[in-house]
């Protein structure tokens, strides 16, 4: 099956496979990722293409869409991901979005996320999208708002015992 890419003015949107183990091997080893997201025992481009097809492909081909691989067009770049999640054991989807310490602070992250929330909200019928980010994670938080997404309480995911600032936003106030 064919799945959906997006691009804006200066990326590149694309559902992420197999061949982007090098760039999630990367990003799930970042500092930040391992502070604010947590280990994945990704240690190896094995890991991460395992990763990948037990993670991220089953809800693509469940849903049409999940993460995508964050691309800048002018140089084929691969910057970091962006996308919707539907978590096991959680009502509803998430936005996420991760890059290389690199590319951030550029714009990207506000650029993918917006372009992944309009999608998500006029290709794949999301009538409401939720957002988690650690306390201790000012940039999410703020490029959350920038988004428009407002927090509205804290949360704990599955399986996890820290506290998160649960941020969300309807299709009708986007």
């Amino acid at each position: 099956m064919t799945y959906k890419t997006f691009e804006t003015e200066r990326l590149l949107l694309r559902p992420t496979i197999e061949k982007d183990s090098d760039l999630i091997f990367k990003l799930l080893n970042t500092p930040k990722w391992l502070t604010y997201i947590g280990d994945r025992n990704i240690g190896s481009l094995e890991d991460a293409k395992k990763y990948i097809k037990a993670k991220m492909i089953p809800q693509l081909e469940r849903l049409g869409y999940g993460n995508y691989t964050v691309i800048r067009k002018s140089d084929d770049s691969k910057l970091g991901s962006c996308g919707i999640y539907d978590r096991e054991g959680v009502t509803g989807v998430d936005i996420g979005f991760a890059f290389l310490p690199e590319y951030e602070k550029k714009g990207y992250g506000f650029e993918a996320a917006s372009k992944i929330m309009t999608v998500a909200f006029s290709e794949f019928g999301i009538e409401r999208i939720q957002a988690y980010t650690s306390k201790n994670n000012i940039a999410s938080q703020k490029l959350l708002e920038k988004l428009g997404l407002k927090q509205t309480g804290t949360t704990h995911l599955p399986d996890d015992e820290e506290e998160l600032f649960l941020y969300r936003i309807d299709k009708f106030n986007a």
